[in-house]
Parts: C-alpha cells; structure tokens; sequence
C-alpha cells in the first residue's frame, strides 16, 4: 500500500506540523501547572524557556513536536508567554541548532513519562494494530487509532509515512489471521461449492452468489416463494450452521460488506485467501438476511391482506348503515300512526298507505333482510376472501420456518403441527382432536355455526384464519443467526400472522 494511496503529499504534510487549535485544547493542554513552571523555569534563556514551554505542552496534545517549534499556534505561545512572563516574540529565536530542540525534546519527555517509538514500543503498537484491523479495514481510521493508542501509552509518534507502513503491515496480516481462523471450514467440497456461487447457474440465468443478493421489489407471493427458495438453497449448503465466532462481528461485516460490492469478476480475479472468507462470510450473511426478507414478506403480504380487508369490511358497514337508516326513517313514520288510538284499525292501512307511498312501501320490502352480524362485525369472513392468494405462499413460509412460544402459545403451536401435517399429506379434513383453545372469543362463533351446521369447508378455512392474530401474540421464529454472533430480526421480532389462511381446500 502506497502512502499516496491514503494520504495526499499536501496530508502527509499537514500531518508533520502543527494543526489550528480549538479552545478547549488550548485550555487542556497549555496550561502550566506550578511543577511545570518551575521545570521549564531551570531553561534560564527566556527564548529556551517559552521553546521547551511549547515542547512540554505540544507533546500530550499531538504525541509528537512538530520540528519547527516556532510555528506553534500563536494563541498558545500567547498564553503560554503570559503564564511566564515572557515576551512572546522571544519563541523566534529557539531552536537554531536541531540537536538543541531533540536535547530539550528528551529532557520534556523524561519529564512527562513518555518513551521513543523504539522497537518495543513498536511491536506493542502492531499488536494493537493487528486487534483493530480484526475489526476495520480502514487505513485512515487505523492510522488515527494508532495515533491514540501511542499518546495514550506516551510513546512519542514517528512519522507518518513509518506509521503508515505498520497500518498497511497490519491489515496484510489481519488478511492472513482471517483466513487461518476459518480455514477448518474451508474443506475441499466447501471451496468447489463457494467456486459455483461464482458461476453463472443455467437454473437462475445467473450466479448464485447475485441471485442470492437480489432482493424482492414486492411483497408478493412469487417474491415470497422466492425468498424460500433462497433460504432451502443456502440451507442445503448448510449456510445457516456456519460457526463464523472465530472472527470479531466487525470483520465479519466487513466481509460480508466487500462481497456485497465486489462485481463476480473482481471476487473471481482475487486471490484464494482473500476470496474464500470473503463468498464464506457473505454465504453466511445470506443465511441471515433471507431469513429475514422470509419472514418480512411474509408479514407485509398478510398484513396488505388483512389491512383490506379492513377497508372493504368499513366499505360493507357503511352500506349496511346506510340501509338501516331508510328503514328506521320509515317505521319513525310508520309507528305514530299505529300508536295514535284516535285512528280506527280499520283506516290505518289506507292512511299509511297514502301518507308513505305504494313504491316506497315496495321498495322497502324489495330490500333483503340483513342477518345479524357476528361479533367481530364480519371481519373473518372478509379475510376468507384472500383465502386463494394466501394459500400460494403460505404453506412454504411454513414448510421452511419453526416456530417456539410460552405456556400461553401451547396449543397455537400444536395447530401450526396440525396444519403442517394437513399440507404435507394433502388432506382436506382438520382433525376432530384440532386444538381450537387458541382462537379469540370473537371469532369462536365461526367455527361453532360450521361445525353445528356440518359444514367441514366452512370449519377448515376458519380454523385456518383464527390462528392469525393469536400467533401474532404468541409466536416466535426460532430460526436464528446465532453462530453469526448476533440474532436476526425474526428472532427478535414476533412475527405478525404466522399461519393466515392456509389450510389446504
């Protein structure tokens, strides 16, 4: 890695000479504490004295001295000047002779506690280098955390160039460390499997390794067959069982991150230890993501179904309000005629008759009567409209995910065992033992009316739906990305109608 490559030479300068100074390091670093005015008060000279003053405070703040002292900050010489009662203007003449500032520089450094870069200290700064590119890859972030560490253990910082050279030092064997972490996963049969993510797969009319990085633009049931698709594959390469704790979380994102961006090519072009943990890592990764692209479409496809239903739910409601609002206008009409003893029996038909109209009369008894709605207003029936387009995707969502809740969640998960039986054998009729407990109250009345009426389609489907918002509650994916060192969405998240109409018809 060339010098050039992070810092410009115009950087590369900056970084050799004093920077501007903020008011709070001017505060922190430049003020002299009684011991310190007495250290650089023994300089004698006022030029050496304000010059070493500069030194003493310079260090602590950049872990170096800059070579020309004298183009310290001029708000700091001012301040420091101040403080000792010397002209500032004294600085111009300190240090004409380099062995004169490197004497004073030893002597402020004996002073403070700090050490040279020497070869010790140089062997601590790459293994702390070598622990943080485990994690990032960054050279600049790297080279500004070497700087840290070397003021935090009062090292004085060489060069920016030989502190580069150990950041590019680092990252080569951060490269090497990585693979040799992994290498036991990296079996002959797994290197040709990750070799053919990187070929172009006549299935797919793509490679593997694209596909597996397309994502849905929909949460439709083809976007979600997909998905499953996708999880049953990396499952078959055994993706999800892949023990990848041997490398920091960082790296692993950090791999996973450059694979994502690497066209085929350029993944094919690089070499073997630095391609097989990259496609290894991002293979993993895949294993987490889909599951979660799974179970998300899956929720936003339910949940688009449900909230409709919603809508056409209100749409029937209103309808059905509005209907009763004529009849109501006319029994307000009708009932003080009736109630009014001063009208005989014999005249009330002939005056309701005449004061309503014969068409408004037919009219209203051309109108069906509405049977009373269920308790949840008919909602249940509504989301059985969708039974169709959920029945495409579901029973593969259910094929390929586990599920695990408490005591509260028992017999919802022995309907989701139930259910998994039914799609598995094809079979039409839920099973007299069914559990039933875990349907609401609300929706109870459905599957009482079916079964009284014997209606085993009608059963079916609405044993089917009343999992829907009880699983919503209770459930949990307990698929996971554990082995990725961190849980995935769906382990974390409870996952929103699990099992919706899906029962086979």
């Amino acid at each position: 890695m060339s010098t050039r490559d992070v810092f410009s030479e115009q950087e590369l300068a900056r970084l050799r000479v004093f920077p501007e100074i903020s008011p709070e390091e001017l505060i922190r670093f430049f003020t002299l504490t009684a011991a310190d005015e007495g250290f650089v008060a023994s300089m004698r000279r006022p030029e050496t004295v304000l010059g070493v003053a500069v030194q003493l405070c310079s260090l602590p703040w950049l872990g170096f001295v800059p070579d020309d002292v004298t183009a310290a900050p001029a708000v700091a010489v001012q301040r420091l000047a101040a403080r000792l009662g010397i002209a500032e203007a004294a600085l111009a003449g300190y240090g004409g002779r380099e062995q004169t500032r490197t004497d004073h520089l030893r002597v402020v450094m004996a002073y403070r506690g700090w050490r040279s870069a020497e070869e010790l200290s140089l062997k601590e700064l790459d293994e702390f280098l070598l622990a943080r590119a485990m994690e990032h890859d960054s050279s600049t972030l790297l080279f500004r955390l070497a700087c840290e560490h070397l003021i935090s253990a009062r090292v004085v910082r060489p060069g920016p160039v030989k502190l580069l050279e150990r950041v590019a030092s680092a990252r080569s064997r951060a490269e090497r460390e990585t693979y040799d972490r992994i290498a036991h996963l990296l079996t002959p049969s797994r290197r040709t499997e990750l070799d053919r993510l990187l070929m172009v797969d006549p299935e797919a009319g793509m490679t593997r390794l694209r596909w597996l990085g397309t994502g849905p633009t929909e949460a439709s049931a083809a976007a979600v067959k997909t998905e499953v698709r996708k999880l049953t594959f990396l499952r078959s390469l055994d993706a999800h069982t892949l023990d990848l704790t041997s490398l920091p979380a960082e790296r692993r994102r950090h791999l996973a991150a450059v694979g994502r961006r690497s066209s085929v090519p350029a993944l094919t072009r690089r070499d073997p230890h630095r391609r097989y943990p990259i496609v290894l890592t991002l293979l993993a990764q895949s294993a987490v993501d889909v599951l979660d692209e799974v179970v998300q479409l899956f929720d936003q496809a339910v949940s688009a179904r449900e909230s409709r239903a919603r809508h056409k739910l209100a749409d029937q409601l209103a309808e059905r309000a509005k209907q009763g609002e004529d009849k109501l206008a006319l029994a307000e009409e009708i009932i003080p005629v009736l109630a009014d003893p001063a009208i005989p029996d014999e005249q009330v038909g002939g005056l309701l008759r005449e004061r309503i109209g014969m068409s408004r009369l037919r009219a209203a008894l051309a109108t069906p009567t509405t049977a009373r709605l269920p308790r949840d207003h008919g909602h249940l029936a509504v989301i059985d409209s969708s039974y169709g387009f959920m029945r495409q995707f579901t029973p593969d969502v259910l094929a390929v995910l586990s599920f695990a809740g408490g005591p509260a969640a028992t017999l919802l998960l022995e309907a989701v065992d139930v259910l998994r039986e039914l799609n598995a054998s094809g079979a039409r009729t839920v099973p007299v033992d069914a559990p039933t407990g875990f349907v609401p109250t609300r929706w109870r009345g459905y599957l009482d009316d079916a079964r009284t009426a014997g209606n085993t389609t009608a059963f079916r489907h609405y044993w089917g739906v009343g999992k829907e918002r009880v699983t919503s509650r209770h459930l949990r994916c307990r698929e996971g990305a554990c082995h990725q060192g961190r849980s995935s969405w769906a382990t974390q998240l409870v996952v929103p109608a699990v099992v919706p109409v899906c029962l086979p018809r």
